[in-house]
């Protein structure tokens, strides 16, 4: 077994990207989209009727109104793409500019949920993506006691895992190689796949969600290299870009487990309010500066996307 396979015999792996031909070779059990991943799909020859139709739905509607309702329908329409290549679901990505309007939020994605359902797709195939603001994880505690299951991601301190896993969210991204590019830019250090930062962040976080028994399942997100993925294999799921996939799949060397679910109800059990939130984040310069950094990218990306649409 090359070491794709198994990885997947330990840890559902997750495609990173909105390419129906990448998903189609690597056969993940789910896939993952954001607005950045949405404007490559756009230049892709396979979307380009999808894209002449979110056109057309701009040119009817006119207006900020068209706009909205042209770029839901291109993200929807791609979900419901690439869910005929996967058994489980796609998550798609409320628009980031509303990452700290938790009622606006709430509003998209059930919006969201019913473009799908129109297509026949049941909400239990879709996750709905969320910033890990506290806005956001608010916004998803409402969205999951509702029967709709989100993805909390831009996720990058200890502090956001644990306020996610008390509002009882399904799914979160910790984003291991955004956290590695801060701890180089700032230390000048190469980490090894055993101390890269991101790589020990997941690993915590699995840790405190198995000692206490949260449901909430632990995604590794945004690698940077094959030592990161090894070093998580056995998490509960990795979603993985198709270049690294193709590397897995190429490697035939074996991949040990370094993952396993632990239960310890007599490790501390942290409380998380809003100001414990806040003060947890503005303590994290790492997590308060890849968060925004994040929020304002995939902002940029989706203007660029609107921009794309309208022509």
């Amino acid at each position: 077994m090359n070491k794709l396979d198994q990885l997947k015999a330990m840890t559902d792996v997750v495609a990173d990207t909105g390419d129906i031909e990448a998903i189609a070779r690597y056969q993940p059990l789910d896939a993952t989209t954001n607005p950045s991943l949405l404007l490559k799909a756009a230049s892709l020859p396979a979307y380009q009727g999808t894209l002449a139709a979110a056109k057309a739905t701009a040119k009817r509607i006119s207006g900020e109104a068209g706009m909205q309702a042209a770029c839901l329908q291109f993200a929807v329409d791609i979900g419901c793409e690439i869910l005929k290549l996967i058994p489980g679901r796609v998550s798609s990505e409320v628009d980031a500019r509303l990452s700290f309007q938790t009622e606006a939020t709430i509003a998209q994605a059930k919006t969201m949920i019913e473009h799908y359902e129109r297509q026949g797709i049941s909400s239990d195939r879709i996750l709905v993506k969320i910033a890990s603001t506290w806005e956001g994880i608010n916004a998803a505690r409402a969205l999951e006691r509702d029967g709709i299951q989100c993805n909390l991601t831009l996720l990058f301190g200890f502090a956001q895992a644990v306020a996610c896993a008390e509002a009882g969210v399904y799914l979160i991204s910790p984003f291991v190689g955004r956290i590695l590019d801060w701890h180089r830019a700032k230390t000048g250090i190469e980490y090894t796949a055993e101390s890269d930062p991101g790589v020990v962040s997941v690993q915590q976080i699995y840790q405190y969600y198995k000692a206490h028994n949260y449901p909430t399942v632990v995604m590794g997100a945004s690698f940077r290299n094959l030592g990161e993925i090894e070093s998580l294999a056995g998490c509960d799921r990795l979603t993985i870009s198709p270049d690294l996939l193709s590397a897995l799949a190429a490697d035939e060397g074996p991949l040990t487990r370094q993952l396993t679910p632990v239960s310890d109800p007599s490790r501390p059990q942290i409380e998380m309010n809003e100001s414990s939130f806040r003060w947890s984040m503005n303590d994290d310069a790492m997590a308060t500066e890849k968060l925004a950094e994040g929020i304002r990218n995939f902002a940029a990306d989706q203007i660029k996307l609107e921009q794309l649409i309208i022509k």
